[in-house]
């Protein structure tokens, strides 16, 4: 890796297509918890889309949403000099698009329940999720490749699967 971590704008976002998936459309550029912003980007596009859809559509969204992200976050990884950067948020839309769709047809509370709980996963990191960001993880100066692209997602998936755990648990006592 050459230079020094770069921080992104705008315009570092407006000249690569990489970076515009992978920063979220904008939303990773908020100064602050810039992964909570993300999440909400999410949340907000799921329900502008939510009507077009069904599980075939869903299913090629994220599907397709992978490989285009791991392209891009890996790329967008790449051209900041830093492994894993706070301001990537395609894995937080990724993964919490997949949530969404999997609990449908959910009203607000169990979407702003699914939301909470993600956003702790994905934070704290605790067991599987805490592994899953250690696995594909890349030292700081240290050249940026496909592993660590994909890392950047992994762990994230991984957040939803356990939040989606924790749902279905939460579902099987009470139904």
């Amino acid at each position: 890796m050459t230079g020094a971590p770069i921080r992104p704008t705008l315009a570092f976002m407006a000249r690569h297509p990489a970076r515009w998936i992978a920063l979220g459309f904008g939303s990773g550029l908020a100064p602050r918890a810039p992964g909570t912003v993300g999440t909400l980007w999410a949340w907000a596009a799921f329900v502008v889309i939510a009507p077009w859809m069904d599980d075939l559509r869903w299913a090629l969204l994220i599907g397709g949403g992978t490989v285009i992200g791991w392209w891009a976050c890996t790329r967008c990884a790449q051209h900041m000099n830093t492994p894993d950067p706070g301001s990537i948020v395609w894995d937080e839309v990724l993964a919490f698009w997949l949530i969404l769709w999997l609990i449908a047809p959910a009203g607000f509370l169990g979407q702003l329940i699914a939301f909470a709980l993600f956003r702790f996963f994905d934070a704290a990191k605790p067991g599987p999720v805490g592994w899953a960001d250690r696995l594909f993880k890349g030292e700081r100066g240290a050249r940026v490749g496909w592993a660590q692209g994909w890392g950047i997602l992994f762990d994230d998936f991984v957040a939803a699967g356990c939040t989606l755990a924790v749902i279905a648990l939460y579902r099987a006592l009470l139904g």
